[in-house]
């Protein structure tokens, strides 16, 4: 079974030296590959490039975001050109967020704009994942609508796809099966959020439109300030969903670490990964 980590580039020195010891603990589980995240607009390329740069100088496999929202033709092909130049071979494309205070949306509307210029200025040198909401995207005008949205995503050119997080493993079989039946046979890679703190959760799921479920929510809103429990609870519930999505051959796990490594091992661990 693939696994793969998600950092995000940090902003200071002391964010940078916990990156290497979370990276440092994180390889020992051999990952498929890393991929970093790159901010609205393009404003962390430069410390998106230098993470993927100090991965691939340790001889593991790195995978740099790239959003279009903001950026011109041009632009894009000068980075594409740059990861080729430095030997990276896998991408992640997005669409992303328009930056705050800036209006125009630049020469791509959409991410199947941006995995076909992809393919038409670099071939097949890039495998291309994409992004994939099992609980549909909260801009989507409907469920069929996001469902199309991604279908042009894959034909586009697209390799494989990483969903945005869950904990309702019906819902990622259910988007599996609805695109197995639109004639989408790629992979499509469960996304896996462990669980630190009840109200970041909160947070984080408001902004993306993840569904913590109900009995989750009460659970751990029953816990109040334990944090202790929540974390022991949290780690139940994410160890016991990635061992489903692994009964159910599922083709891979795909971790959002948030730059820290402590949860996903144990998670890791429960679920036999040696190190």
């Amino acid at each position: 079974m693939e696994i793969s980590f998600e950092f995000f580039p940090p902003a200071t020195p002391e964010g940078r030296s916990k990156w290497v010891s979370t990276y440092q603990q994180l390889r020992q589980y051999k990952p498929d590959f890393f991929s970093v995240t790159y901010g609205a607009g393009g404003s962390t390329r430069n410390r998106t490039t230098e993470l993927v740069a100090a991965i691939q100088a340790e001889g593991d496999e790195a995978a740099p975001h790239l959003s279009c929202i903001g950026s011109s033709a041009s632009s894009i092909e000068a980075i594409l050109h740059d990861f080729k130049s430095k030997g990276i071979k896998r991408i992640v494309a997005l669409r992303g967020d328009l930056p705050s205070g800036m209006a125009d949306p630049g020469e791509f509307r959409y991410a199947n704009e941006l995995v076909e210029f992809i393919r038409k200025t670099t071939d097949d040198w890039f495998q291309i994942e994409v992004a994939a909401y099992p609980e549909y995207h909260p801009q989507a005008l409907s469920a069929q609508a996001d469902l199309r949205h991604f279908k042009q995503k894959m034909d586009a050119g697209a390799n494989s796809a990483i969903t945005q997080y869950f904990y309702s493993i019906d819902a990622y079989w259910s988007f599996c099966e609805e695109v197995m039946s639109m004639g989408i046979s790629a992979p499509i890679i469960p996304g896996i959020m462990p669980i630190a703190s009840f109200s970041k959760l909160c947070r984080f799921s408001d902004s993306c439109g993840a569904e913590i479920p109900r009995w989750i929510r009460k659970k751990m809103e029953g816990y109040g300030d334990d944090a202790a429990s929540i974390r022991a609870f949290g780690l139940d519930i994410v160890t016991q969903l990635c061992d489903q999505l692994r009964a159910g051959n599922a083709p891979g796990l795909h971790f959002y670490t948030l730059n820290q490594a402590a949860l996903v091992g144990i998670v890791l661990q429960r679920l036999g990964f040696a190190q």
